[in-house]
């Protein structure tokens, strides 16, 4: 059937799409799916107020998956010929029965979404002029003081044009630009070194920094290193604790968002497995997957299996109301995919994944909250951690943290360990800001890594451990 023209067909007509479908199904599959696409990059690295560092690159291809039951066969090819097509197609079907699915046709129907809006294409962009944004970021970082020993930058942009067709008749295309940039400070004083980092990050052109100036991620970055110049070790034992609106929301990606995926529930690792209905968590908190939440780092028009991405609730006030999920485990539970069906490229098979991932603001003032709390921790910004899914038992780094004394924040804490449990800490929210804030990550699972957004509003924690080197 003619198709209104759309942005890849370029890369793969309709026509072929069509035949390699048919294919796919005539030799025994139940369902089959076409994932095509086109990516490019660059990026730049300053160390020192020197290049160290410029690359860019392009990668395209298709990743052609055929169902068969319970068992899926997959191939992947960088020739976008009709034939390079029809052999991985073969190659994926290899897996399936021969015969008894019988021949299904494949007539398909584009599902145009919403286009994103993208003022200025980073590629349309000369590389000096993206140099001169991580000079600017150096010097400015330089000027915060004489403490300031050494600064890095990175700037980072990419465009993802895909294209996704299965034997269901969807059609569906998406182009994704993203742009990031880094900074990182080492400050020295009579402590020794101390770092600081910070970062933006949006599925933005290069009119990001119209917004969101360079100078003001580098001052974050150096006031970040220059502050721990002072502090002192972090106490050890169970505390209340303070997280600030953004980074702390990567504790609720990792220790609640992973065990909410309907593959870890599938094969019952999750902690949340069977708990539909029932109460995990405080009440007034509620969990938000959103991949249509604005030009946030996790936000896709369709996820990589070609639907539409939504506002997901899956803890309403305290309650498990629902999972996330990818095509193939919905399609076998009878749902509808919650359009978190996420591959890291053409040569992966798509996989349950968050887009963004927040907590909703509550009604208290974020400044009332700390002063409230007569003792505990204050926590700015979180690093990295790692969480296991059956249990929820999590590790996260603490890299901007203070102490709070008498309702007040004071002294910076050198960086040490959150450790807790997922549910535990949701059970233990008792006070929830006005306030919100996303922050930018890459998620990895299953070897695949891929951009994702967390976030949440200030809040209280009533007691987690902290893992320092101080008595509390």
């Amino acid at each position: 059937m003619p198709l209104t023209v759309g942005p890849l067909t370029d890369l793969v007509e309709a026509p072929t799409l069509e035949r390699v479908l048919h294919e796919s199904l005539r030799r025994g599959g139940d369902f089959a799916e076409i994932f095509a696409e086109d990516c490019s990059s660059s990026s730049i690295f300053l160390d020192d107020s020197k290049v160290e560092e410029l690359s860019s690159g392009r990668d395209r291809g298709a990743g052609i998956r055929v169902v068969v039951g319970e068992t899926t066969g997959f191939a992947h090819t960088a020739d976008l010929s009709e034939k390079g097509l029809l052999t991985a197609a073969e190659a994926a079907a290899a897996v399936a029965r021969e015969g008894g699915a019988g021949v299904r046709e494949a007539p398909l129907l584009r599902k145009a979404p919403e286009p994103r809006q993208v003022t200025t294409y980073p590629s349309t962009v000369p590389k000096s002029a993206k140099v001169n944004l991580l000079l600017l970021a150096d010097d400015t970082a330089r000027s915060a003081g004489g403490a300031i020993v050494q600064v890095s930058a990175g700037y980072g942009d990419s465009r993802r044009r895909i294209l996704v067709a299965n034997s269901d008749g969807l059609l569906a295309s998406d182009d994704r630009v993203r742009t990031r940039l880094f900074v990182t400070c080492v400050a020295s004083g009579d402590g020794g070194l101390q770092t600081g980092s910070h970062s933006l990050a949006y599925t933005l052109g290069f009119e990001m920094f119209d917004d969101h100036p360079v100078e003001e991620v580098a001052k974050q970055a150096a006031r970040r290193a220059i502050t721990k110049l002072d502090a002192r070790p972090a106490p050890s034992g169970v505390l209340p604790v303070v997280l600030k609106s953004g980074t702390g929301g990567i504790i609720f990606h990792e220790a609640c968002g992973h065990g909410l995926e309907a593959d870890h529930i599938l094969k019952d690792s999750s902690v949340y497995t069977g708990r539909l209905g029932q109460v995990v968590a405080s009440r007034g908190v509620t969990l938000v997957d959103d991949g249509s939440l604005g030009p946030n780092w996790g936000s896709l028009a369709i996820d990589d299996e070609g639907r539409p991405t939504q506002r997901n609730v899956l803890i309403q006030d305290g309650v498990l109301t629902d999972y996330m999920w990818d095509y193939l485990r919905a399609r076998k539970e009878g749902r509808t995919s919650s359009g978190n069906g996420r591959r890291q490229s053409y040569q992966d098979l798509p996989m349950v994944r968050m887009t963004n991932t927040f907590l909703l603001a509550g009604d208290e003032d974020p400044d009332e909250i700390v002063s409230q709390t007569p003792h505990g921790v204050y926590v700015a910004q979180l690093g990295g951690g790692q969480v296991n899914t059956a249990t929820g038992d999590f590790v996260f780094g603490m890299t901007e943290a203070y102490l709070i004394e008498d309702g007040r924040i004071t002294e910076p804490l050198r960086n040490a360990n959150l450790i807790g449990n997922g549910p535990d800490v949701l059970s233990k929210i008792d006070a929830i800001g006005d306030d919100f804030e996303m922050w930018p990550g890459t998620c990895g699972k299953d070897g695949q890594n891929v951009s994702v957004g967390c976030g949440q509003p200030t809040l209280r924690v009533t007691g987690i451990t902290i893992g320092g080197t101080a008595s509390a």
